[in-house]
């Protein structure tokens, strides 16, 4: 990793949860919290937002982190809701995700954040779209957004039935960032997209609407798309050569853009090393792994 640019702390606001698999074992996982423990192995020091609740999950959510490294200053513990829990399952190697409602990630105390994080500088505020899905996390990203008045990275995840149109919309219109799948986008421009020309002429419209520096689409199999000032860029996809699984590839994309927007990586350079890096996570099961090896290659990569 470049160190000639050292950027301010990230934050990362949004749920921290356990993806529970077909075969009984359990990960720890959420993409916000996914995006910030893959931050952390690259160096970039996050602050993660969110809570977890007062039982055995949730002080091994707080125990995995201290043991990572990472900053749980940040991190709330209910006393009312459990800690967040996600049932995958798989059609055809694709995942598909049963989202448990009301856990304690959907009821973070606003007030308590602005004392943690006094005296410190912050580079840019990451959020997901399910953090939308109840008007309390949707109030707590605005006040987040007003009192740090930081740029705004936004990665749509659709997931029914937690989203709403205009919510999303909204949230896109005041990103700066903006990552998306092709499907996704798709869906937030109402356009029917079925050849590489429809795909470029959404993401075009969409671009063109909004006042963002970047827009990212990811294509799976097919690499990914991104569209700036200056046109489109297109990275190719990298071999998955031992596949275990695809949960979590999107977040570990999104938090190697987001360290190459950090450090002013050419973006070229940023789209190729995130699709590398999403590869190497497909081989692994879950989003996260504490095998620093993975960051020890893509940093010297």
């Amino acid at each position: 990793m470049d160190d000639s640019v050292s950027p301010a702390s990230p934050l990362i606001f949004g749920e921290v949860l356990f993806d529970c698999f077909p075969d009984g074992s359990a990960v720890l996982g959420g993409a916000p919290f996914n995006v910030a423990w893959h931050l952390h192995g690259m160096g970039l020091a996050p602050l993660m937002i969110s809570a977890v609740g007062n039982d055995e999950h949730g002080k091994l959510v707080l125990d995995k982190m201290q043991h990572w490294g990472m900053d749980i200053s940040a991190m709330q513990t209910s006393e009312t809701y459990p800690t967040g829990r996600v049932s995958v399952s798989f059609n055809q190697g694709e995942p598909s995700y049963e989202i448990v409602p009301d856990q304690a990630y959907d009821h973070v105390v606003f007030e308590p954040l602005v004392n943690v994080s006094q005296n410190r500088e912050h580079s840019l505020l990451y959020h997901g779209t399910l953090a939308l899905r109840t008007e309390h996390t949707k109030q707590n990203i605005g006040k987040l957004i007003d009192h740090y008045q930081l740029p705004v990275f936004v990665d749509v995840n659709l997931r029914a039935p937690w989203w709403d149109e205009h919510n999303v919309k909204e949230a896109v219109a005041r990103a700066r960032w903006v990552k998306l799948n092709q499907d996704e986008l798709s869906i937030v421009t109402g356009k029917n997209i079925q050849s590489e020309e429809q795909l470029r002429l959404a993401a075009e419209a969409l671009f063109a609407a909004q006042d963002m520096e970047l827009l990212i689409v990811t294509l799976g199999k097919n690499g990914a798309l991104c569209l700036h000032h200056d046109g489109f860029i297109q990275g190719n996809p990298v071999p998955v050569e031992n596949l275990v699984d695809t949960v979590g590839a999107g977040d570990s994309f999104s938090a190697v853009m987001i360290a190459g927007i950090l450090q002013q990586w050419p973006l070229q350079q940023t789209l190729d090393k995130a699709l590398a890096f999403a590869s190497s996570v497909c081989q692994m099961r879950g989003a996260t792994t504490s095998d620093r090896r993975l960051y020890e290659e893509f940093t010297n990569r």
